[in-house]
């Protein structure tokens, strides 16, 4: 029995270092699509070739997106939202119905590299009070029989994106790691079966979020400049806190009994607005640094040096994204919405990021307060608070691009966010005697009036759908101003 567990061992390390061997050097990146107005994706494709990035991992396994990345060389992770985790948990067919439509159907019919299954995204964050803790792991065992069923379980691995407070230190020293109490049985089942399929372990590290929950913490030890005094843990100096981020888990592996368990980055970069802390500036200052040091470099970490499995968070920004964490979460992207890059990046490869190409925008004209407005109108606040709730005005408040905006131009911004959002449409800039249509562009400084993209809605969503939600809202608006 010990001779077979042995000749097992070796030959899943074998299978699985022709796996790496083959697999492609360089930064991946997240794309994901909470967008009001996404590029096609065929523009993103182009965007991602340009720009020499190879490796993307997507939330889902949109069949646009997929059908865009045919014989494009790059290597795919595709995602399983959180929501479908129960079903996959309790049947078997619809783990191998799902892999059938969303992994053998792209790699036989038109050459998409699908490399990875990621099952859930971050599914024991705390914030969800276990809901999802009874299903990943059978999740994950079904589709890797799913995967194993359609003979594909040698060259496409499963895994599960995790948030990085599955584990823990009782010190600030990363040696004093361990998985997290409250989940600690199930994150062995889990690294175990990870592990006896040759499969990696996903981690999302955000040192920003570092900064952002702890008004305390250290900036520069935020960044990769050499922060001192470093931490000493047994003689391995760390000077940054995604290292001793990156090895608290690396001790959590090892004192468990999983040394040599593969470490994939599923998530990592800093945000450009929405906080005080998120800005352009900071921004280049983060992902340069990891690029430099984990990239080019190849650096590593104390505890594992050499080159980082990573995917920079993320490649567009996302107006749509859910703005509970923070106003931040609309802005991780190195591009804008529009695929215009927000700064200077070197990705390795080139000496900085190229523009998405073809991009066609709506009528350069904005929607802004009337001058004659009156700011004591009753209509001010209700309009102002409509408009933000069904736009996006996370660009305003303290610290932000927007901050140093007065009375006025907040609420032209806020009218103009929900005027782009809703394609220029007439109705979307009626606030009742205070808005008006202009074509003279309202920005200020760092604060940008944006024009909306033009968008084949039909590419994306059900037209009928999209222009009833417009109507929709333009009448709820006017609803509200009358009961007012």
């Amino acid at each position: 029995m010990e001779g077979e567990k042995s000749s097992l061992f070796f030959v899943l390390l074998f299978l699985n270092v022709i796996w790496l061997v083959g697999s492609v050097s360089g930064i991946g990146v997240n794309w994901g699509i909470q967008s009001t107005h996404p590029l096609p994706p065929s523009t993103v494709v182009k965007l991602l070739k340009d720009n020499g990035i190879q490796r993307v991992k997507l939330f889902d396994a949109d069949p646009d997106i997929l059908d865009a990345m045919k014989k494009s060389g790059m290597q795919v992770m595709v995602g399983i939202p959180n929501d479908m985790l129960y079903t996959l948990a309790n049947s078997v067919q619809a783990a191998e119905k799902w892999v059938s439509k969303n992994v053998s159907a792209h790699l036989s019919s038109g050459g998409v590299d699908i490399r990875y299954v990621a099952v859930g995204n971050e599914p024991f964050l705390s914030t969800y009070n276990g809901t999802y803790e009874s299903t990943t792991l059978p999740a994950l065992q079904n589709i890797q029989a799913a995967l194993t069923k359609s003979g594909l379980s040698n060259r496409v691995k499963v895994t599960v994106p995790l948030n990085a407070d599955v584990y823990q230190s009782s010190s600030e020293k990363p040696s004093d790691g361990d998985f997290r109490p409250d989940i600690h049985d199930l994150m062995l089942q889990i690294v175990k079966f990870l592990s006896q399929n040759g499969a990696p372990f996903t981690v999302n590290i955000y040192p920003f979020i570092s900064l952002y929950s702890d008004p305390n913490f250290p900036v520069d030890y935020a960044f990769f400049n050499g922060y001192q005094p470093a931490i000493n843990d047994n003689g391995k100096n760390y000077d940054n806190v995604f290292d001793a981020n990156h090895d608290t888990l690396v001790w959590a592996l090892q004192k468990n009994g999983f040394t040599n368990v593969p470490i994939i980055i599923g998530e990592i970069g800093w945000p450009t607005d929405g906080d005080k802390n998120a800005n352009l500036q900071l921004a280049q200052r983060f992902n340069q640094g990891f690029v430099s040091r984990y990239y080019v470099s190849q650096k590593g970490t104390p505890m594992r040096p050499g080159p980082v499995d990573a995917y920079l968070f993320s490649l567009i920004d996302e107006d749509n994204k859910s703005i509970r964490p923070g106003n931040f979460e609309r802005h991780w992207g190195i591009f804008y919405f529009d695929g215009q890059p927000k700064y200077q990046l070197s990705l390795g490869q080139s000496k900085g990021l190229v523009a998405a190409s073809g991009v066609d925008y709506l009528a350069k004209k904005w929607c802004v307060l009337k001058p004659s407005a009156n700011l004591n109108d009753d209509q001010v606040a209700p309009s102002v608070a409509y408009a933000c709730e069904n736009a996006d005005c996370t660009s305003l408040g303290y610290g932000t691009s927007c901050g140093n905006l007065d009375v006025k131009g907040n609420i032209s911004y806020a009218f103009n966010s929900y005027y782009q959002i809703h394609d220029q449409l007439d109705s979307a800039c009626k606030f009742p005697g205070l808005s008006m249509i202009t074509d003279k562009d309202p920005s200020v400084g760092t604060c940008k009036f944006r024009i909306m993209i033009q968008t084949d809605s039909a590419e994306w969503i059900d037209g009928r759908t999209w222009f009833l939600r417009k109507v929709f809202f333009v009448l709820l608006f006017y609803i509200i101003t009358i009961i007012m």
